[in-house]
This record gives structure tokens, C-alpha cells and sequence, in this order.
């Protein structure tokens, strides 16, 4: 088989699993507290990864790349996934979902303060249609959010989204020679044991308790979301363009919004539809800028 056309079945995998992960995040919350949660799923993944590689003679980072790979770990992991796990105790997992898909809205920002990046008149636009996208998704919301819990998780969805944008923003421009599943597998660790400090300080280790639904649904995001779907990622951006790869980032709100649907029953409006095709629109034009 053709390397593209494997390329081409990784990303599908990307589209499939990391679109499931929202779903699973949402049950396995039921029991298990949010940070020590993700905390248990990027350690042991991590883990998993360096055990696999080592026995594989693959080359770990020095201990001199170890800084940087904290940085990314806590920026892309700890606040990128520990901030949409924090949001899902509030917010529907079909919904957050489209929240995170405005990744390019803040990924644009974030080139443009700390870079300068021109802004294009079309990206300029896209960013517009965008953020309207999200005001009529999330205003009636608002409107009834006397507790402000709804607040807190929409707040925590673009927390997720800095530190995603930061972090890529840092990582394209970090000068690195390590094996790249190596340096997924150290960022994993780092930001898992940064979300295991944070978790046990707010005591949520008395929180604790398991029981079969949770316990498969944080192994399926260890097994599959993690290892599976990075390994898959990382796959298909060595083969495919990265223009390409990043599509997964509208196909996954998609399953994400089904899946809480079908399985949660979780509220599917037409108001929500309409939002989230405005919100993946506008996003898809800044991305084609």
C-alpha cells in the first residue's frame, strides 16, 4: 500500500478517534475527578510510549530538551486538553467540541500579536463570521447561566484554545532533533504530572472512585485517543500537507455533536447546527487565508 494512501487512513483515524474523545471525557467524568483524570491519561500514555520506544533502541530527548518539553507538554496538554476536560463538568460534549474548533481563531491572534503576521482582509473576515458564530451559540446560554457554571466552562474552552495556539506557535519555532514520537510521548508525561500536582493541591484524590463505565472510558482515551490517535496524527503529517491534516479540526465537532446526541442525549437545536456551521466556517476561511 502506498504511503500516501496509508497517510490518507491515518488522518481518517484522527477524524474518528479524536472525535470520540469528547464523548468519552464527558463519561468518564461521571466518577472521576477532571484534573487527576487527565492527569492519569497523559502519564500513563506517555509512559507506554517511552517503554515502547526504549525497547525499540528509538532515542530519547536529552535532558537539556527536557525544558522546552515541559513548556509544550503543559501548554499543548495540560492547559489545551486539562482546560477542555475542566470545561465538559459544565458544558454539553457536543458543544465544546465547536468551542474548541475556534483553535484557529486564537492561533491567528496569537501570530499576529507575538510575530506580527500580516492579516489578510479574507482571514480578517473569516475571524468575523467566526466569533458571530459563537455569540449566537452561546448567548442564550448566558442569558440563562444564573450560576455562572456555563460561564466558567465556556472561559475554560478558550483557556484550551491559548494554550493549544501558544504552544503550536512555540513548537514551530523550537529547533529540535528528537524522534517525534518521543518528544509527543515526554510532552505527555510533563503535562500529565503538572495536571497530577495541580489535582492533588485542590484534593481531588478524595474524590476519587471508578467504576466499568469510566474506567473503559479513560482507557479508551489512553489507548485510543492518545497513543493512537498521535501516533496516527504525527503519521499523516509526515505524508500529507498540513493544510490537509488540519481538516480533522471540523470533522471531529461533527462526531462529537452526534455522539452526545445519540448517546448522552445530549440537546441537538437547530440553533446549534446553524452556530456550529457558522463557527466551522468562519474558521475554515482562516485557515484558507
Amino acid at each position: 500500500m502506498p504511503e500516501k494512501t496509508r497517510a490518507y487512513l491515518a488522518w481518517i483515524v484522527v477524524c474518528l478517534v479524536w472525535g470520540t474523545t469528547y464523548l468519552a471525557i464527558r463519561i468518564a467524568l461521571e466518577t472521576i475527578p477532571p484534573l487527576l483524570m487527565a492527569a492519569f491519561r497523559w502519564i500513563v500514555a506517555g509512559g507506554l510510549l517511552i517503554a515502547a520506544l526504549s525497547l525499540a533502541r528509538e532515542p530519547l530527548p536529552r535532558r537539556r530538551a527536557w525544558p522546552s518539553l515541559a513548556v509544550l507538554g503543559i501548554l499543548l496538554l495540560g492547559f489545551g486538553n486539562g482546560a477542555v476536560v475542566w470545561a465538559e463538568q459544565t458544558i454539553p460534549s457536543g458543544l465544546t467540541a465547536v468551542l474548541v474548533a475556534v483553535i484557529p481563531f486564537w492561533m491567528v491572534g496569537i501570530e499576529r500579536v507575538l510575530h506580527a503576521e500580516r492579516l489578510s482582509p479574507r482571514r480578517l473576515f473569516g475571524l468575523m463570521v467566526g466569533f458571530a458564530g459563537i455569540v449566537l451559540l452561546v448567548w442564550p446560554e448566558l442569558q440563562l447561566d444564573s450560576g455562572g457554571a456555563f460561564l466558567t466552562g465556556l472561559v475554560a474552552t478558550q483557556i484550551a484554545c491559548l494554550g493549544w495556539a501558544i504552544g503550536s506557535s512555540y513548537a514551530r519555532r523550537r529547533r529540535h532533533e528528537e524522534n517525534v514520537l518521543s518528544t509527543v510521548a515526554f510532552e505527555m508525561l510533563f503535562a500529565g504530572v503538572c495536571l497530577l500536582a495541580v489535582g492533588l493541591l485542590r484534593g481531588e484524590w478524595a474524590m476519587l472512585a471508578f467504576n466499568a463505565r469510566t474506567f473503559g472510558a479513560l482507557a479508551y482515551l489512553i489507548l485510543a485517543g492518545s497513543i493512537v490517535g498521535f501516533s496516527a496524527y504525527v503519521y499523516a503529517l509526515k505524508y500529507l500537507p498540513v493544510a490537509t491534516v488540519s481538516l480533522y479540526a471540523y470533522v471531529n465537532p461533527v462526531i462529537a455533536v452526534l455522539l452526545g446526541t445519540l448517546v448522552l442525549q445530549e440537546p441537538l437545536s437547530p440553533r446549534l447546527a446553524a452556530a456550529g456551521a457558522v463557527v466551522l466556517a468562519g474558521m475554515a476561511l482562516v485557515r484558507e487565508a
